[in-house]
């Protein structure tokens, strides 16, 4: 906030960019064999104690949200084209934290032919999600837990929301897959992973992917 104007400070600012298997995000039904131009900015809304992209995710809470390299919205979509990619993916981190940087890139993506595809906890509002639908193709949605108790306590942040999240997506008719990280002792119970598989089933639909991810020690819980 400058003197009443709020100013996005990792704007055109990537520490990452790599052209990967659309399969890797991962989506399941989305252009499959092809590569996407995949990029991020330093920054999460999240504090996952597990976070496996930590070292650029956390970043900003280092005191360092204006690091990486300078690029435009025309410059990634022209790195895509370049590289032959059949659609650029905002991952790694977290694309709400770049939501500008990303809308602007989303924008001129459609004008070149080219798909967009976000990887993201959820944690958009309504208004956000409603924002972007028109120029996103597809979600994937990491679904961590279903426990409200375990989102504050190891996200930092609240359950309701990511769930609000995937159901106005489905309202707008974006594509989404699901991706739950199975982490022993916080989200593995029987119960748990059933809760899960039965909210997609009811209420974003039997065929949306679920991608169930293994866990390796990483960040805080090493």
């Amino acid at each position: 906030n400058s003197e009443g104007t709020l100013i996005s400070r990792n704007y055109g600012y990537l520490v990452a960019a790599n052209v990967d298997p659309i399969e890797k995000k991962p989506l399941y039904h989305v252009l499959p064999g092809s590569t996407s131009m995949s990029i991020a900015a330093a920054g999460c809304n999240f504090q996952c104690a597990f976070c496996q992209n930590w070292q650029i995710s956390q970043l900003p809470r280092e005191g360092s949200p204006d690091v990486g390299q300078c690029a435009t919205p025309a410059q990634v979509v022209q790195a895509a084209r370049q590289n032959r990619c059949a659609s650029i993916s905002y991952t790694y981190t977290e694309p709400t934290i770049y939501f500008e940087m990303a809308f602007d890139t989303a924008q001129l993506a459609v004008e070149a032919g080219l798909k967009n595809c976000f990887v993201s906890n959820g944690f958009l509002t309504p208004e956000a999600v409603r924002t972007i639908a028109p120029v996103l193709d597809a979600i994937n949605v990491d679904l961590k837990a279903f426990r409200d108790q375990t989102y504050r306590d190891v996200m930092k942040a609240r359950l309701a929301p990511v769930l609000e999240c995937l159901e106005t997506l489905v309202g707008e008719g974006v594509w989404g897959e699901v991706t739950t990280l199975v982490v022993p002792g916080m989200n593995d119970s029987d119960e748990e992973l059933r809760d899960i598989a039965g909210f997609i089933a009811g209420k974003l639909g039997p065929d949306v992917p679920w991608h169930v991810s293994r866990y390796h020690d990483d960040y805080e819980m090493n």
